[in-house]
């Protein structure tokens, strides 16, 4: 066992860490001095003690520090009673658990600007308010004000309202964390395909087991939402048999995309105005509601794709 901390002199400093790397000693004691430039390809465990003590960027820099060789590599963070930890160490400790992959570092370095707060982007001042807000909001406000000065016009991103018969959250016995499922709510809000649903599904069942049902009615909500960004749905509404389409009113539908509504549905389909229409549903039963609107959605955001460039209509 040897022992390494930055108020060792450069040469004692040197043979000790030579004689780890030489593997003339297991185990290495050290302070944080070693987060950085160090490549020690046979180490392969660290502990690091009072984890919560440390910033984001260390953590990363540290869990960095094992694994760079051939061999399984085992980083262990110690911390006391979570219930004593602040606010802003539980975000830490919970971002460096979930950015385990290959190519983490960016999705690191946001997640610490989140925390931390972002500068004055006109000043000196080295902190800021983005943790009131957080970093997808703040980036979109500063590109709408860059784009405002331009003289471009900046329009709202549509939001649409889901009014539907189910109900899917994340149950506290599934993730315990508040925190954790804060991450996960926002995770599920920012994904923009279907794909990447898919992701977080896979990566939720992988850390917290097979997701229960409300979780599983929270991911096809979701589904229906990025389709209905999409196609500028204002709302989607549905109540007994009936599921009530309207459109944001700045939208247009493509006429294909009308006449495919009407050929499918026939006698199902009714307009109520020129920017809404309902679908009468064949059951109440969640999931066949949730097929439905989902195939329907994909459907008539296929005909956008494809037509963008035909004239349109408003049925």
């Amino acid at each position: 066992m040897v022992m390494a901390h930055g108020q060792m002199d450069a040469k004692p400093l040197e043979a000790v860490m030579l004689k780890f790397v030489k593997r003339e000693a297991d185990v290495l004691i050290a302070s944080a001095i070693i987060q950085s430039g160090l490549d020690v390809p046979n180490a392969n465990t660290i502990i690091v003690n009072r984890a919560d003590m440390f910033g984001l960027a260390q953590l990363y820099q540290l869990r960095g520090r094992v694994g760079r060789g051939g061999e399984q590599a085992f980083a262990y963070f110690l911390i006391p009673d979570e219930g004593t930890l602040t606010g802003d160490a539980q975000k830490r400790l919970i971002a460096i658990q979930q950015f385990t992959e290959l190519g983490s570092g960016f999705r690191i370095a946001a997640a610490d600007l989140e925390i931390r707060g972002a500068g004055n982007l006109l000043g000196k001042q080295q902190s800021g308010h983005i943790a009131a807000i957080g970093l997808d909001l703040y980036m979109q406000m500063v590109e709408q004000a860059v784009q405002r000065l331009k003289g471009h016009v900046v329009e709202e991103e549509p939001d649409p309202t889901l009014q539907l018969p189910v109900s899917a959250f994340i149950p506290e016995d599934f993730v315990g964390d508040p925190h954790q499922r804060l991450s996960l709510y926002k995770r599920l809000t920012a994904c923009g395909k279907v794909g990447e649903l898919a992701l977080l599904h896979g990566e939720i069942q992988d850390r917290y087991g097979h997701p229960p049902e409300p979780v599983e009615r929270l991911l096809e909500v979701m589904e229906l939402r990025m389709h209905a960004k999409r196609l500028h749905l204002a709302s989607i509404d549905v109540h007994g048999h009936s599921a009530t389409l309207t459109l944001n009113p700045k939208a247009t539908m493509q006429d294909r995309a009308v006449h495919r509504l009407m050929d499918r549905f026939q006698k199902r389909l009714r307009f109520l105005s020129p920017l809404s229409f309902e679908i009468r549903m064949p059951t109440e039963d969640w999931p066949a509601i949730f097929s439905e609107l989902n195939s329907t959605l994909q459907s008539l955001d296929l005909c956008d794709t494809n037509t963008a460039e035909q004239d349109t209509i408003r049925p």
